[in-house]
């Protein structure tokens, strides 16, 4: 017996290959991002914490890309309606997560250049876990908050193809409006941060033999600044003006993310290959 529920969808093999490139990219940088952090940098510094996190995130939404795939490729959704809600939410999660952790990476940059002694009290392992863990509690609020309301707007439409949110569906959702200001105000932020630390080198342009960790650093803040412009910044404006889930070409704008934050890292190969007193010395200005 066939268990496969047919949503009259017709197959869209254009986002299925957007979404299978997404996986076949995003999973081993990831996982490759992943593993050598935690080898060379062991949870022992501030950007090291936020950089597994981030990577532990784009992860989740690295897994659930295959039914995405198998959906857009197939047209057919064989799992239920709970299944979609549980897969849309590891996209949420990945959006508000990732973007949450690169700003607070823009962040720590920003003290560690700009205030390098007078922000050691703060840049500690233990208040940047304390950081690390009230993200996930957010992300964690709104994942039920967004669950229910998925759950209503889904209940009244049999027809309805998982990840297609009708078009005619008229209620708007405060937690797209939510979404985007988070979004908005999280660039914000990056810019602040990117702008103060590029000032802040400026002054000291003349220390030659510093100049290749400043690039580093500064590689660093203007790819945080293109992940939000390709990927964060036209879902928030989207989300702004329909107040409604997004639909599916912003969609894989969005999901893009995880092939980008591994240029997080690569772009500081200094740092990233080396082990953690030697990287945290890379990093420093």
């Amino acid at each position: 017996m066939n268990n496969t529920t047919d949503y009259g969808q017709e197959p869209e093999l254009a986002y299925a290959l957007v979404f299978g490139s997404i996986l076949v990219i995003g999973l081993p940088l990831n996982a490759f991002s992943l593993w050598t952090l935690l080898r060379h940098h062991s949870l022992k510094s501030p950007s090291a914490i936020y950089m597994v996190n981030l990577a532990i995130s784009d992860l989740l939404l690295v897994i659930s890309l295959p039914m995405r795939v198998y959906f857009y490729a197939t047209g057919t959704w064989p799992l239920g309606k709970e299944a979609c809600i549980g897969i849309t939410m590891l996209f949420l999660d990945n959006i508000r997560s990732s973007a949450i952790f690169i700003t607070l990476i823009s962040m720590d940059r920003l003290l560690a250049v700009v205030y390098p002694l007078r922000s050691r009290h703060l840049r500690t392992v233990c208040n940047t876990w304390k950081a690390v863990v009230l993200v996930w509690l957010f992300v964690g609020v709104l994942n039920i908050t967004e669950r229910v309301y998925l759950s209503t707007i889904l209940k009244g439409f049999d027809g309805a193809s998982c990840f297609e949110f009708p078009d005619h569906h008229t209620h708007r959702s405060p937690m797209a409006y939510l979404e985007s200001a988070l979004g908005l105000t999280l660039l914000a932020v990056n810019i602040v941060c990117t702008t103060s630390v590029s000032w802040t080198l400026h002054k000291h342009l003349s220390d030659f033999a510093r100049v290749n960790s400043k690039v580093n650093v500064m590689l660093l803040f203007v790819m945080s600044l293109v992940i939000f412009a390709v990927c964060f910044l036209p879902p928030s404006i989207a989300l702004l003006f329909m107040g409604r889930p997004l639909t599916t070409p912003y969609i894989c704008l969005a999901s893009a993310n995880c092939c980008m934050d591994p240029l997080l890292y690569y772009f500081s190969l200094d740092a990233f290959w080396k082990k953690k007193e030697d990287a945290d010395l890379a990093m420093e200005p």
